[in-house]
């Protein structure tokens, strides 16, 4: 087998089989056999003569080669005693308390066994609303996502890590607003990722300006009505905040439901590739385009013979799965079998492009992803045919689409492929690039790892050099590099060099041959505009895509990667200025701002001696790094503006509400000529305005004076 040092890491890590003691107590070579004999023994269900050595020996090759990997669950727990080997479900929700915690009972089994868990939060009554059990009113489906939220986090998920959910509303619901904001702090439902539910209709409202009518669902009837641009614009400013929520386009996904007679889609899986009824799981497994290959005298070009025989084995094994699945719920594993869908996808799409020298933002690339993708929608339905007439047809076709036979109600799906692509050496699902050279920490040094594509193709144009590696690593771009031919550069753009529109149209591209939905991330600058992220979302929801989700770069505290690494180099001369500002009892603070071409990239912060001279200089260095880093001016602001000290509020001449906000103040005003904070709009302080215990503000309410943030009171 052909692994990669990481492979073998993540294999370690998180795959390989351990004793009671922890050991490792098999190969990679052992776990594709364990997976492969496990999975081939489904054969003899249908068969008692059944070869089952031989197709053990298939799946294996196909493993081992790298060409095709399960999902995860399948690969840690196939033949070993969880032999749970689903990835995603989806559990109802009813509006009633019994159907909510049996929901957080179920989601807990599941994730217990490994998976991840979607819910539809759009059958519970609004905050508010009327219970009339208890004479009481509701407290709304937020409410309960974070009784989800706190329940999956001690839960660890198939003993390796914790659970996932996603959170869905549709867009009519009365409580949409606090939904689409429920992540704006940092911190907020880490569990959970979200997507507003919309439907044409609104969609249709906020095109023509209309209002849109929110329903009662407990009722069905009208609870208010609001401009449907209200609703969408709170919903593309929280995800140009954060890149949550995303959305889904409800009505198409049920277009394309393959089992309407068996009740409507509400809900997709936690990263939202896979619509799902009610208990329904999806097994899913990958194809990597990076290994189908092949040349001639005439160049590289796709090997269909050989992307055809692995689509026919996947099929085959991700059927088998169903049936030697140890599902965690059993309602799960009678409708799973009800309807066997599977989702067949792809890695390494970018390694591909690169391999036959096409751009991934041209019209070349969305022609070669609807030829690939048209390819294995078919053929995968093919296979599925033949299982069909050797096995059965699922149970339910009667209520389905087909007019044929068919062994699985879906076989497509481009799911993520994060830790696989790590396995199988190659980029993830049908993504671009991240970076091309990038850095990993050994034990004493730290490595210069470089995609395995563009090493390739480095070292045949002859510009590879470990000095160019360092240097790509460190500005994150071949772009205008004198040391990198054009059309490597125009092949080897990363993801944050393709405009929006091309990550839409591939992801567009290939929806339009795929049973469920495609998983894909609409990269965008950190400069990018909320106006970017509605002409975004507008574009994915005309283009025909079933969803859409857009991530901003850096516009999260814990974003996970990061482009380049060196923040920019200050210049020998920069313009600035310097304010002074009265704090409370420790003297004057003077804060000078520089700036260079591309704004405030330096600050220095000093205090009298009364105060803290050096607590004061690392908060300027430490602005001054940020910001030359690439963190946005507001991102920054943000952070320091509302830090309070009960020394500066309390004192009459202090015009800031601490040092970290004169900071602010001062750099507001450089950037805009406007302080965050106006100090002749400020109201004189009493003091018990002030909490004693935590500082925060104390509000006068129901007689007394109380703190919202500790609870404390001077009443009691």
């Amino acid at each position: 087998m052909e692994l990669s040092e990481n492979a073998l890491k993540v294999l370690e890590k998180r795959y390989l089989a351990r004793d009671e003691q922890g050991n490792i107590i098999e190969t990679p070579e052992g776990l594709f056999r364990r997976v492969a004999d496990n999975i081939a023994s489904a054969d003899r269900l249908y068969d008692e003569n059944a070869d089952v050595k031989s197709i053990s020996d298939e799946f294996y090759a196909i493993m081992t080669s790298l060409e095709f990997l399960p999902n995860s669950p399948t690969l840690m727990n196939a033949g070993r005693k969880l032999q749970q080997l689903s990835a995603c479900f989806v559990i109802p929700i009813e509006d009633s308390m019994e159907s909510i915690f049996q929901a957080v009972k179920d989601a807990a089994l599941i994730h217990k066994s490994g998976g991840g868990t979607g819910f539809s939060f759009s059958r519970l009554r609004p905050r508010g609303d009327v219970v009339h059990s208890t004479d009481g009113t509701a407290s709304g489906p937020v409410s309960f996502m974070s009784v989800i939220d706190a329940s999956t986090s001690v839960i660890t998920q198939g003993g390796k890590r914790r659970g996932a959910n996603m959170g869905i509303l549709r867009v009519d619901h009365p409580d949409i607003l606090e939904f689409i904001r429920c992540k704006e702090e940092e911190g907020s439902f880490t569990n959970f990722n979200i997507s507003v539910a919309a439907t044409d209709k609104f969609m249709d409202a906020v095109k023509h300006g209309e209002t849109f009518r929110l329903i009662n669902p407990r009722t069905g009837k009208v609870d208010h009505e609001v401009a449907a641009s209200h609703i969408f614009d709170a919903l593309v400013e929280q995800a140009w905040i954060n890149g949550e929520p995303g959305l889904i386009f409800l009505d198409r996904i049920n277009e394309h439901n393959p089992t309407p007679r068996l009740g409507l889609i509400e809900s997709t899986n936690p990263c939202g590739e896979q619509p799902l009824l009610p208990y329904e799981s999806c097994n899913l497994g990958s194809v990597n385009m990076a290994r189908m290959m092949k040349e001639d005298t005439r160049g590289k070009k796709i090997d269909w013979e050989r992307l055809g025989k692995i689509i026919h084995t996947a099929v085959h094994f991700l059927d088998n799965v169903i049936d030697v699945n140890q599902f965690p719920l059993e309602k799960i594993g009678d409708m799973t079998k009800m309807t066997r869908k599977i989702g067949l996808g792809i890695m390494g799409w970018a390694d591909l492009l690169i391999q036959l020298g096409i751009p991934y933002d041209s019209q070349e690339a969305i022609e070669t992803a609807t030829q690939v993708m048209r390819f294995i929608q078919e053929t995968s339905h093919a296979a599925s045919q033949d299982l069909a007439v050797s096995r059965s047809s699922f149970p339910r076709l009667d209520v389905s689409v087909y007019e044929h036979p068919m062994r699985n109600a879906t076989t497509t799906t481009i799911a993520p492929t994060g830790s696989l692509s790590i396995i199988a050496n190659c980029s993830s699902g049908i993504e671009p690039l991240y970076s091309l050279v990038y850095s990993r920490k050994a034990v004493d040094t730290e490595l210069i790892m470089v995609n395995p594509t563009f090493l390739e193709l480095a070292r045949n144009e002859e510009f590879y050099s470990e000095q160019l590696m360092e240097e790509i690593r460190d500005t994150g771009t071949v772009q205008d590099n004198p040391h990198v031919p054009k059309n490597v550069q125009r092949i080897a753009r990363t993801a944050l060099e393709i405009a929006f529109e091309w990550h839409i149209r591939m992801q567009a591209a290939f929806q339009d041959f795929t049973d469920n939905a495609v998983s894909k991330t609409i990269n965008l600058p950190n400069s990018a505009t909320e106006e970017d992220v509605r002409n975004a979302f507008f574009f994915a929801y005309e283009s025909g895509c079933k969803g859409i989700t857009i991530y901003r770069d850096g516009s999260r505290a814990e974003q996970a990667f990061s482009r380049g690494k060196k923040p920019r180099k200050r210049p020998q001369v920069m313009r600035g200025t310097t304010t002074k500002f009265k704090i409370g009892n420790c003297g004057n603070l003077y804060v000078t701002v520089n700036t260079d071409e591309k704004g405030v990239c330096e600050v220095f912060v000093n205090i009298g001696g009364e105060g803290c001279p050096p607590l004061s200089e690392a908060v300027g260095r430490l602005i001054s790094l940020a910001l030359r880093s690439g963190i946005e001016v507001d991102a920054v602001l943000k952070q320091i503006k509302d830090i309070k000290c009960t020394g500066c509020v309390v004192d009459q001449a202090t015009v800031a509400l601490s040092c970290p906000a004169a900071i602010a103040q001062a750099i507001e005003t450089q950037v805009r000529g406007v302080p965050a904070y106006n100090p002749k709009k400020r109201t004189k302080p009493h003091f018990t305005d002030i909490c004693p215990v935590c500082s925060g503000f104390m509000h006068h309410k129901e007689g007394c004076f109380s703190c919202e943030s500790c609870g404390f009171t001077r009443c009691v």
